[in-house]
């Protein structure tokens, strides 16, 4: 059974009356428990307990030292090709953008791996537009033989792929990848997805099961919070990832917490996401999540991120461009969003000392890359 099977089980248990339904008492009963279950995870994310979150960060805060200790892991995007054969109606990369497109040459990727490298980061992930034709798995299998030059720990975010298109991309030297259902919501995610090759929900949510059973070691995955509803999001991007923890466990599953950010396309989100409602989304997630990795990124802003780090988060962006060339090879490409956390590496690595927390540079390495 795939988890898109598991997932229409939970079609009516997440509706808006559901949570309004979950009381105070409910949420005292989820903090009491170690393993904590679906019913458990929808009275976190319901507003009563938005009214508890001190509660809530309280017992997060205890989870996330136990089991990561004060050590928090850096990585930085690399943007490769941003031809996009989509018309997401959100995306900076939208296929009705008007301006130019840049894919790198497997030269200007390797004057940006230089460039990263020099800040000490030891793992990147690999993003391209949604363009098949312009960036094909022997195009990523390239660049990923370029990067393995340079760093340890690759991992990709690009369009969805085979199984056997992921099992070559781990011989190719990639360890992970980060795919986000956008939302979990079917009929918001047509209206999100007008037209091209990822407007097939379904192709799309099996991603990291075809990835798993490929023998992904690392697969991240998440809503685009302020698509659709944020409670029943974040509610079915945490049993995806309890699925997969379940079903796959020699990989690792993590979770990330996007949100929406002004880009070039100008799209506004219909359900906006605050602060508070994202800080009740990583609470919940954590705690129903405990030993799952958790990425906050630079769309957030630095006091947020600072804010939030203690509470869950165990995995930060730094020194971030989004726009293809952005570290240096040639930034001519247009940004797919705005960031708002545009710190350095070592800026980042210096807060983090700073408040007592470990940066971590290189998350793993294979043994045939260790010298004696």
């Amino acid at each position: 059974m795939s988890f898109a099977e598991v997932m229409g089980a939970y079609t009516g248990m997440i509706t808006s009356k559901a949570l309004q339904e979950r009381q105070r008492q409910d949420v005292i009963r989820a903090l009491s428990k170690d393993r904590l279950g679906p019913e458990d995870l929808l009275a976190l994310l319901s507003p009563a307990a938005g009214a508890m979150l001190e509660d809530l960060a309280r017992r997060a805060a205890e989870i996330t030292l136990r089991h990561f200790g004060r050590a928090v892991q850096l990585f930085t995007p690399l943007y490769v090709s941003d031809f996009c054969a989509n018309r997401c109606v959100y995306c900076g990369f939208n296929a009705d953008r008007n301006g130019p497109r840049r894919q790198l040459s497997l030269e200007e990727v390797r004057v940006e791996a230089e460039r990263i490298a020099a800040t000490g980061l030891r793992q990147v992930l690999v993003l391209t537009g949604d363009a098949r034709p312009k960036a094909p798995p022997e195009f990523l299998e390239q660049v990923l033989a370029v990067l393995r030059e340079f760093f340890p720990s690759l991992l990709l975010e690009v369009y969805a792929l085979t199984q056997g298109e992921y099992a070559r991309m781990i011989d190719a030297g990639a360890e992970g990848l980060v795919i986000y259902q956008e939302t979990y919501d079917p009929e918001q995610y047509d209206r999100m997805h007008p037209s091209g090759p990822k407007r097939d929900y379904a192709f799309r949510l099996d991603a990291p099961e075809r990835a798993c059973h490929a023998g992904m070691r690392w697969v991240g995955l998440s809503a685009l919070y302020g698509l659709g509803d944020w409670r029943t999001d974040a509610f079915c991007a945490a049993l995806h990832a309890r699925w997969l923890q379940d079903h796959f466990p020699g990989a690792e599953i993590s979770l990330s917490l996007p949100r929406m950010r002004p880009h070039a396309a100008g799209w506004q989100p219909e359900q906006p996401v605050s602060d508070r409602d994202l800080t009740q989304i990583l609470l919940a997630q954590r705690l129903f999540l405990p030993r799952a990795a958790i990425t906050l990124s630079t769309r957030e802003s630095p006091r947020l991120r600072e804010n939030l780090l203690p509470l869950g988060v165990t995995r930060l962006s730094a020194g971030v461009s989004t726009s293809v060339g952005g570290h240096g090879a040639d930034q001519s490409g247009t940004p797919q969003f705005e960031v708002a956390d545009d710190r350095s590496v070592s800026e980042i690595a210096a807060m983090l000392r700073e408040k007592g927390y470990q940066p971590v540079f290189k998350d793993w390495q294979p043994l045939d890359q260790v010298t004696p």
